[in-house]
């Protein structure tokens, strides 16, 4: 499983990750600085990634049946760096790129 950490993300859940030998970009990293939520998810499914997100917009595009590689959400300072960086290898460890697509799971 691949990651793709949305921009709201903390860049230290990316760093985290990749110490772990996680593959993860971050929107900085793939250019998309400002870019709709939609662009977002799209450029995601095209990589086969899933999104990390603390945007709950991403949960109302997931309802409304935008096709996405699967979201990881987390509500906003609900959890810490460590928290959600142990979940995402934890995903990644469990969960097939199969098993994720079209789903949210809530961290």
């Amino acid at each position: 499983m691949r990651f793709h950490l949305d921009e709201l993300a903390d860049h230290a859940i990316a760093r985290g990750l990749r110490l772990r030998g996680i593959d993860v970009m971050t929107t900085t990293d793939a250019g998309l600085l400002s870019a709709s939520d939609e662009v977002q998810l799209a450029y995601a499914l095209r990589e086969g990634r899933v999104i990390f997100t603390v945007d709950d917009d991403f949960l109302q595009l997931h309802a409304d049946g935008v096709d996405h590689a699967g979201i990881a959400y987390c509500a906003p300072e609900s959890r810490t760096i460590g928290q959600i960086v142990r979940y995402l290898c934890l995903m990644h460890d469990c969960m097939t790129d199969e098993e994720m697509r079209g789903r949210v799971e809530f961290i």
